[in-house]
């Protein structure tokens, strides 16, 4: 019942278009009972007067019955063209609601979620959610309704008639779906958690493709992807053998309440208490009257996966942040000094320290290198900046205030990042860059990229900037990819600059080059550089070696190279490899 409350908030906004919608169905309906119901009463009485020699006024009745079909036809071409609208906007509002339940969660409760669970929600359990309204609420009002005019028409007539009408379609629009919601719940259930679970099978084999091949694996994972859609199928083909059932039942009631309608009315035509010619029109009546249930038991056998898509939905939706928001967030300071004072981290209560006791600071417009191997704390260090988690110990001051009374977003239009997981947009190279500032000039852009050494390569393509780079960028290299990804960081013009592993998959030379146009551009900037290379560390005015999380060694980068002889080993391990 909860979830079927928040399913209703959900489309609450939306209630004068859903009601629009379901007058319209029902007006739909209302013309097809009457269509066949008039067209009933037109023949027998025409085949009436034909066999007697009488005279009939056929006018009216055909004026009728073209009115009726006039509006079925407009009113099912008005129907589609509504609900289709309405399921659209609905499903475009659902999005929107759901990636802003998500973007808080990023990046850290997100990593609770496989790639392909997650997109799974976001995309076929939000499909199904849309259809609670198109498949379940505006169906389910229709046969309310319906139903209601329906057996009131037929009590007029008669109340036998309409009881035993009233009982088939209760037994075909409560007893058959409340049968098929039980026998299809389970089915439902376990095929929307074997859909998520091949999606998922689908895109780790995907993304995992190289590492598959390299192990052997890939045959096994074959065998698996293949394992799971014999399942999905499965599945799918019981609910299909569910759906033919129900609507066999809905047709077996539909008819038999036309028999018993008929053997009800005979001795009542008998006693000249009814018409002959209204016979066949109520008995036709009462046959179509059933169109108003017919999609109730699809909508039922649904209802199971509709409601497990809703709590897979709502998992997410009910997901605290790691990160707390200040009640009263601090104005950003006028200047942007950063300090870590006793800073300790661990990503959860189990897992080893990833931080412990960080002491640094880092003047404004200071340069400061922060050296490390794989897993020693560097990216966790942007992290905790950028707010994506929060700290348990120790302080980070930013212009002399703690981070923790800004806001995140406020915090983040402070740093331009260049990540190691370079993403880029499938569009063109002029909006994967602009989307750091939308306000920027075309110079500006043009700017950036020359900084970023991407501009005489992009220039080179026959569509320029315009050059769309396909999905995450795969129609690029992956230098190519971080050297756009550097040009929309320096685009942003934010007054902290973090490069981390800019040099990532550039040669010796570009690297070079790069760094030193960076380094020279990036004046009156803070810039903290991030890496296990020795490119640019010459002109920092620090160098922090990270160990497991600790301060190792730290001082300028010729210091560390007359006093450490790790330092200077790696140095050395660089320098000659550049030569070769």
């Amino acid at each position: 019942m909860k979830d079927l409350l928040r399913l209703l908030g959900l489309f609450s906004s939306y209630w004068k278009r859903i009601a629009a919608a379901t007058l319209i169905s029902l007006l739909t309906f209302l013309s097809d009972v009457g269509l066949l119901a008039v067209s009933g009463w037109f023949i027998f009485a025409m085949a009436i007067a034909g066999i007697s020699g009488s005279t009939m006024n056929y006018f009216t009745p055909a004026a009728a019955i073209r009115a009726f079909a006039i509006c079925r036809t407009v009113g099912r071409y008005a129907e589609r063209l509504i609900t289709h609208d309405n399921a659209l906007r609905l499903l475009a509002r659902l999005r929107v609601w759901l990636y802003s339940k998500l973007e808080p969660l990023a990046p850290a409760r997100i990593l609770e979620f496989r790639s392909g669970d997650l997109l799974q929600r976001l995309s076929s359990d939000i499909d199904v959610l849309d259809n609670f309204y198109v498949r379940l609420l505006s169906p389910l009002l229709v046969a309310v309704l319906g139903t209601a005019i329906c057996v009131s028409f037929l009590a007029w007539y008669h109340s036998g008639v309409a009881l035993v009408t009233l009982l088939f379609l209760s037994m075909a629009g409560i007893g058959v779906p409340l049968l098929v919601k039980q026998l299809g719940a389970q089915t439902g259930n376990a095929m929307v958690n074997a859909f998520s679970q091949l999606r998922s099978q689908v895109i780790d084999g995907l993304q995992g493709m190289g590492e598959l091949h390299v192990y052997g694996a890939s045959e096994r994972q074959a065998r698996s992807v293949e394992q799971a859609t014999r399942g999905l199928l499965n599945y799918q083909s019981s609910l299909s053998r569910l759906k033919g059932f129900s609507e066999g039942a809905v047709g077996l009631f539909a008819n038999l309440a036309m028999w018993f309608s008929v053997v009800l009315l005979i001795p009542v035509v008998s006693r000249g208490e009814l018409s002959r010619l209204e016979l066949p029109m109520i008995a036709l009546f009462t046959l179509v009257a059933f169109e108003a249930v017919t999609p109730l038991p699809i909508a039922f056998q649904m209802l199971g996966q509709t409601f497990n898509a809703a709590r897979r939905v709502f998992a997410i939706v009910n997901a605290e942040p790691k990160v707390e928001e200040p009640a009263m967030p601090a104005p950003l300071p006028e200047t942007f000094a950063l300090r870590f004072i006793d800073l300790s981290f661990r990503y959860n209560p189990q897992s080893s320290s990833a931080l412990t006791k960080i002491n640094l600071e880092i003047p404004a417009g200071a340069k400061l290198a922060i050296v490390g191997a794989t897993g020693a704390g560097k990216s966790t260090l942007v992290n905790l900046l950028l707010r994506f988690w929060d700290y348990s110990e120790g302080e980070i001051l930013l212009g002399g205030q703690p981070l923790k009374s800004f806001h995140s977003e406020d915090v983040r239009r402070v740093f331009a990042v260049v990540s190691q997981d370079t993403h880029l947009f499938n569009t063109t190279i002029r909006e994967n860059i602009l989307i750091a500032n939308l306000n920027a000039t075309e110079e500006q852009m043009m700017e950036a990229g020359e900084t970023a050494q991407i501009h005489d390569f992009v220039m080179s393509l026959p569509d320029g900037y315009n050059t769309y780079v396909g999905e995450a960028g795969v129609r690029l290299s992956v230098g190519q990819c971080r050297r756009i990804a550097i040009a929309r960081a320096l685009l942003k013009q934010s007054p902290i600059l973090i490069l981390d592993e800019p040099g990532e998959g550039l040669d010796p030379e570009t690297e070079h080059q790069l760094m030193e146009t960076i380094l020279t551009l990036s004046t009156g900037r803070t810039l903290v550089l991030i890496t296990h290379r020795m490119v640019g560390l010459e002109a920092m005015d620090e160098v922090v070696v990270l160990d497991a999380g600790r301060i190792a060694e730290r001082g300028s980068h010729q210091d560390l190279i007359r006093r450490s002889a790790s330092y200077r080993r790696c140095h050395d391990l660089l320098d000659r490899t550049v030569k070769i």
